[in-house]
């Protein structure tokens, strides 16, 4: 699989925020040496369990830091996070879901065990992302993967239903934005957000490669 990672960097682009007045907000106090340092050990202490499954379920090409991202994005990397609806650790897993992995996968002996979650994840990535990947493009491909992941695959295949009814391109996730107010049962703000969260982290990681 060839990288991709440069074909997403503009979902980040309508990210900057506005102060309310038009003024940009007075900047919060620099952290000390010893701050980031510690910072950065936190932040990185799951690079290698990151790096080594995402080259197994996807390729060596294909770049970790989508999937250091999400973990960010669902959890802060926090291996005991749990959600008011039971999901938990850093890919924030529903039990029901890591059962069924578990199932395919006996070694992946615990929900809280952090490499086993963060490998249970990127296993669970896969599947969403070999479902979308004769309908989508390389570039809009992880949106839809991670859209998927925080809704549902059936969800995100209503969105496409609509864009398409709306006389939009249902395979560009520009048109799943914009009718996303249009599709039924489906807590919008929150799936785009959350896309939007990855897109920004990744941008973030890949800037300090």
């Amino acid at each position: 699989m060839r990288p991709i990672g440069w074909l997403w960097l503009a979902l980040a682009a309508p990210l900057a925020a506005q102060h309310p007045s038009g003024a940009p907000p007075s900047p919060p106090a620099a952290p000390g040496p010893a701050a980031l340092r510690r910072a950065h050990r936190d932040e990185s202490r799951y690079d290698g369990t990151f790096r080594k499954y995402s080259k197994r379920y996807f390729g060596a090409a294909f770049d970790w830091r989508f999937f250091k991202a999400q973990g960010l994005a669902e959890s802060g990397l926090d291996a005991t996070a749990r959600s008011r609806v039971g999901a938990r650790g850093v890919m924030q897993l529903m039990p029901s879901t890591f059962r069924d992995i578990q199932s395919k996968r006996p070694e992946f002996s615990s929900i809280d065990d952090p490499e086993w979650n963060i490998a249970a994840g990127i296993m669970h990535d896969r599947y969403l992302w070999k479902l979308w990947l004769t309908q989508i493009p390389d570039g809009d491909r992880p949106s839809f993967m991670f859209a998927s992941y925080n809704a549902g695959e059936g969800t995100i295949a209503r969105a496409t239903n609509v864009a398409r009814a709306s006389a939009l391109d249902g395979v560009r996730w520009s048109s799943i934005e914009q009718v996303a107010p249009n599709v039924p049962r489906w807590r919008y703000r929150e799936t785009l957000g959350y896309v939007r969260t990855i897109a920004q982290d990744y941008q973030r990681l890949s800037a300090t490669r």
